[in-house]
């Protein structure tokens, strides 16, 4: 809420909440509400007046703006809590398609909620949007939109484009091993870009895609379908671990290091070892840890991937055993490999903020927290801002705050809590704000306790019927 400090944030919202409800026992209707709102509160735009009468945060109401795209058969593009705090304030103005989805969402009208626009499909019409738009937007080519394209549309094209190439090859062919590798790419590359449980399906139907061929095609073009189905897999593994599906993350990384193995790919077996590490590291199966990180490192290639296999694998389990000689060996001497290694982007690559991030989670296990804060800052400088690797330092440097400023420690997890939402909160950021709410548990500050709540009421990952939150 633009120019409005945090207290007075709480105060409206309560207010709010106390006249959205003196409303309801009243009768009152939606447009009832939202004027009354909107006299008592003068600094409530239109927008941010109507969601608090629905009696929605932000991220609820992103999550019914989503249920509106997915009901049209779309996937929901990229809306976080700042956009739309933004949009509710008038730092920035939604596009056409987002102005009719959250007016549909709302159950409003686009003039309701100042958000009237020219229809999508007529160049002179100014007339409001009908509410109940649908196929249409298959249509639509509106470049303005911010961050849409990767989500909605290029997404499930890669997987269409792989279904058109085994329905011209299903015995497979060259051609259909280099697209595979493409898509490869294209998900490794833009991980971090989509909410996981959207790119694990994506990836899922991908590798069923390409395992149909593998049966009919001749030994080398099986032997290159089947390394991209282990690279696949290995995506799989690193989604379900971050939708904190443990046992499903080792079925699908196992497959990932057998594929490796058996078509000669020492990277794809270098990285699956790790991330098994990664897994067990989680159960504080500190031998299993240690073994599945040592078996990577005698795959690995040298260069980056040996950094990666020691900072990422093999440091974890030696700081939490508590082999601080060896873990600052490990440090020394993948820090010397980072000087002069070339940084690989994506999932399977490794850089210079998640690096950093591995040694930062290092020195505050070991409890070295003054060292802990400031490789987080420098994994936070080298990250970009609202990633989920800039999330994960900020939470490790809130970590590493929170035994002498549980303030300031509590306020930068309430800043990852306002600008990401919980669908893309991974299950490593999710794990890191439940232990800085232990830390802070016994805090009287204000800020601790804000946090503390906000974590009671944060949705799973998965909910309890299996869906995705």
């Amino acid at each position: 809420m633009g120019g409005v400090t945090r207290s007075r944030r709480a105060e409206i919202q309560r207010e709010a909440s106390r006249i959205r409800a003196q409303c309801q026992r009243e009768g009152h209707g939606q447009e009832r509400i939202v004027t009354t709102l909107r006299t008592a509160l003068p600094e409530l735009t239109a927008l941010e007046a109507w969601r608090l009468a629905l009696g929605w945060s932000r991220p609820q109401a992103i999550r019914e703006v989503a249920a509106v795209y997915r009901a049209d058969g779309l996937l929901p593009p990229r809306l976080t809590p700042a956009m739309l705090c933004r949009y509710e304030h008038g730092q920035e103005e939604p596009g056409d398609e987002y102005r009719l989805m959250i007016s549909r969402a709302y159950g409003a009208r686009p003039d309701q909620l100042a958000l009237e626009t020219r229809c999508l499909w007529c160049s002179t019409c100014t007339s409001p949007l009908p509410l109940h738009y649908g196929q249409f937007q298959r249509e639509e080519t509106n470049s303005s939109r911010k961050g849409a394209m990767t989500t909605a549309s290029g997404l499930p094209a890669i997987r269409e484009s792989v279904q058109w190439a085994v329905q011209e090859a299903p015995d497979g062919s060259p051609a259909l091993v280099a697209l595979a590798e493409a898509a490869v790419e294209h998900y490794a590359l833009n991980y971090s870009k989509h909410p996981p449980a959207i790119l694990l399906e994506e990836v899922r139907e991908t590798r069923n895609l390409l395992s149909t061929a593998v049966a009919g095609a001749d030994r080398e073009t099986a032997r290159g379908l089947r390394r991209q189905v282990g690279w696949l897999s290995a995506l799989l593994g690193n989604l379900a671990y971050h939708l904190d599906d443990r046992a499903g993350s080792r079925t699908h990384l196992t497959l990932a290091g057998a594929l490796g193995e058996s078509t000669r790919e020492p990277a794809l077996t270098a990285w699956a070892s790790g991330a098994l590490a990664m897994v067990a590291t989680a159960r504080q199966d500190w031998e299993h840890a240690r073994g599945h990180a040592e078996y990577g490192l005698q795959h690995a290639p040298e260069g980056l991937r040996r950094a990666q296999l020691l900072g990422w694998a093999l440091l974890p389990a030696l700081a939490a055993t508590g082999r601080t000689a060896e873990a600052d060996d490990v440090v020394d001497e993948s820090d010397e490999i980072m000087r002069t290694g070339v940084e690989l982007p994506g999932r399977f690559g490794y850089d210079r903020a998640e690096h950093r991030l591995h040694v930062a989670e290092a020195h505050l296990t070991l409890e070295r927290y003054d060292r802990a804060a400031a490789v987080a800052l420098e994994s936070i400088g080298a990250a970009p801002a609202e990633t989920p690797g800039w999330v994960a330092a900020t939470l490790v440097l809130a970590l590493a705050e929170a035994p002498d400023a549980p303030d300031q420690a509590a306020n930068r997890a309430l800043g990852v809590l306002d600008l990401i939402p919980p669908p893309r909160l991974r299950a490593t950021a999710r794990d890191r704000l439940t232990r800085l709410g232990r830390l802070l548990d016994t805090s009287a500050v204000s800020s601790a306790i804000e946090l503390a709540e906000r974590l009671r009421t944060l949705p799973a990952p998965i909910r309890a019927d299996g869906t995705a939150a």
